[in-house]
């Protein structure tokens, strides 16, 4: 199996390529001073909005704020992953791609990623072809006709159908025990004790695909009466809920864009599709996250929410707006579209069309008006406690708010609001703490605070990449949990992501700029160890990191148990107490 590609090749490779040339040989680009523009090729733009700039060997659009080097604009224009990027580009400079050999850890984590993809898109095959050679298929067919969906969507979407009963898929696939592990770890089976059942059963089968095209995972909607209505797959080696969109593969495909929607359900991203519209994409039964966010900004500048007007929907709309705030970058815009009551996307485009749908979407609400009428609500601003008592609200959001002129805007808003001067505002300390609806991982989060153990592992692995194969999945989903090592977890994932090893690279790629500028700094200290005593050492690091957290949860859980009742505890728990006060078992009454 081939290695990674030697971080000195990609850097030589990069300063032997005239990034001018190779996206000029793509799209139109005129010389403007020392740069080059052009129309940007990833925004709908009438007005030329992205550079190019070859001095510095890098692109830039003010428009999307979409940037990268020629690598990157490769895999984005070209929908190439990065290996095949580096492929093309080495072709054009008439290089061979060379490959370092991996160790056997890290050969066994790849070719298990690869194994579980490949069961993945087995099951995607065996899914769609029970859509078109079930006896059943009749009544599949007829549900998604009575939806309004015609078989090129369907076909287009990669919809397929999930017959009744639990070992039809593993009568497909499973070959060996191996298969049988490898459909586990897929999260297509589960296992009871000497049973093992399929978890997709009698229901319409959607795959999710990540950027690539290759199939991570499944929805499934059941066609009558039931629960749940959608059953999506468990997390896995290649699939997280919080950072995954069902269908921005497909949005991407469908040609420029310049807004996504984000919406409920797969239901309503095929209905909505079915009309016309293709920029619609949803989260994956999991409640939006600010790497949804950073996700969707990524791609385009306006992102559109869409939820229902009830209670419900406003409290979403209400976290979604939280979670957006730290990301609202100069250039970019967050809107909120709150259907009428009883309808959903795919209902309503039904009912009004799409050119009715999407002047809905040209009226919805900026994220500004939501934010200050939902503080406002109930409040009578002629009463001063009311003015402070919304003052003080809004600075504890405001503050989130990336610097620049959207940030000083709402200041000036909230100054008028309130009759409050906005130097006055900005000045004053609020004792309260922002709003933080969820612990969420992604790269926008507050500083974090320093930790020793954290930081060496964090800095090891920014110095040498290579070594994420050291990092267990258990010890990945350990650091989410915590403010600081998330971002040891958020480094590794933008390095198996792409399977880059250039620290350079993989810094330009890190959105949160105080932690890519304390990275940098780690960069600059650079350690001569050789590969093994490295590699040694950073076990070591990761071993200890994860030792101290454990110690930690154990304290707290110590912490805990002070104020519980005896009758309420289970027998760990009442061990933990003896084990507290130094009491040997036999002395304890209970």
């Amino acid at each position: 199996m081939p290695g990674r590609i030697p971080p000195a090749f990609i850097d030589e490779l990069l300063a032997r390529t005239d990034i001018v040339e190779v996206i000029g040989s793509r799209i139109e680009l005129k010389r403007s001073g020392q740069n080059h523009k052009g129309l940007c090729p990833f925004h709908g733009e009438k007005t030329p909005s992205f550079n190019v700039n070859a001095t510095k060997q890098f692109y830039y659009c003010f428009g999307c704020q979409a940037s990268g080097h020629a690598l990157r604009f490769l895999m984005e224009y070209e929908h190439l992953d990065f290996p095949s990027a580096v492929e093309m580009l080495a072709g054009q400079a008439g290089l061979e791609v060379p490959r370092e050999a991996m160790d056997a850890r890290a050969e066994a984590r790849q070719r298990r990623r690869k194994s579980i993809l490949d069961v993945l898109a087995q099951a995607d095959a065996y899914f769609r072809e029970q859509l078109r050679r079930h006896p059943n298929r009749a009544r599949v067919v007829d549900y998604l006709k009575g939806r309004g969906i015609s078989g090129e969507i369907a076909r287009d979407f990669g919809i397929g159908f999930a017959p009744p009963g639990t070992r039809n898929l593993q009568a497909a696939l499973q070959k060996s025990n191996e298969d049988r592990d490898l459909l586990i770890a897929a999260g297509l089976v589960r296992e009871d004790g000497d049973r093992s059942y399929e978890l997709f059963r009698d229901r319409v089968m959607f795959p999710v695909r990540n950027l690539r095209g290759q199939v991570i995972a499944f929805g499934g909607r059941i066609m009558g009466d039931g629960q749940p209505k959608y059953l999506n797959s468990p997390e896995t080696e290649v699939f997280r809920k919080g950072s995954e969109l069902y269908a921005l593969y497909d949005a991407r495909r469908s040609g420029h864009l310049d807004r996504l929607l984000v919406v409920e359900g797969y239901m309503d991203v095929v209905g909505l599709a079915q009309a016309g519209i293709r920029n619609s994409v949803a989260t994956l039964g999991t409640a939006t996250t600010s790497d949804h966010i950073e996700r969707l900004f990524n791609q385009v500048p306006e992102v559109v929410f869409c939820f229902d007007g009830d209670t419900a929907g406003n409290n979403a709309a209400w976290k979604a707006l939280q979670l957006a705030l730290p990301a609202m970058e100069d250039g970019r815009s967050a809107r909120f579209l709150f259907l009428p009551d009883g309808e959903d996307p795919d209902s309503l485009v039904r009912a009004e069309g799409a050119e009715g749908f999407n002047a809905r979407l040209d009226q919805a609400t900026p994220l500004a008006d939501v934010l200050f009428d939902h503080l406002s609500q109930g409040k009578s601003l002629r009463d001063p406690a009311a003015r402070a008592a919304l003052a003080k609200d809004a600075a504890a959001l405001l503050h989130t708010l990336p610097t620049g002129v959207y940030r000083e805007l709402l200041w000036r808003r909230l100054g008028e609001q309130t009759g409050l001067e906005p130097e006055h505002l900005t000045q004053l300390h609020w004792t309260r703490e922002p709003p933080r609806p969820e612990p969420e991982r992604g790269p926008t989060r507050p500083a974090r605070r320093r930790h020793p153990a954290a930081d060496k592992v964090g800095a090891t692995l920014i110095r040498y990449p290579e070594l994420v194969d050291e990092l267990h999945t258990e010890h990945l989903r350990r650091f989410e949990t915590s403010e600081v090592t998330v971002f040891i977890s958020d480094l590794a994932g933008i390095i198996l992501a792409d399977e880059s090893t250039s620290p350079r690279l993989l810094l330009r790629q890190i959105t949160d700029e105080s932690q890519r500028r304390w990275l940098e700094v780690q960069l600059q200290a650079e350690r001569l160890l050789p590969a093994d005593a490295m590699r040694a050492e950073f076990r070591a690091s990761v071993e200890r990191l994860v030792g101290e957290m454990e110690s930690y949860e154990k304290q707290r859980h110590k912490q805990s148990l002070i104020d519980v009742p005896i009758d309420q505890m289970d027998e760990d728990e009442k061990q933990l107490v003896r084990r507290m006060h130094g009491s040997p078992d036999d002395d304890v009454p209970f």
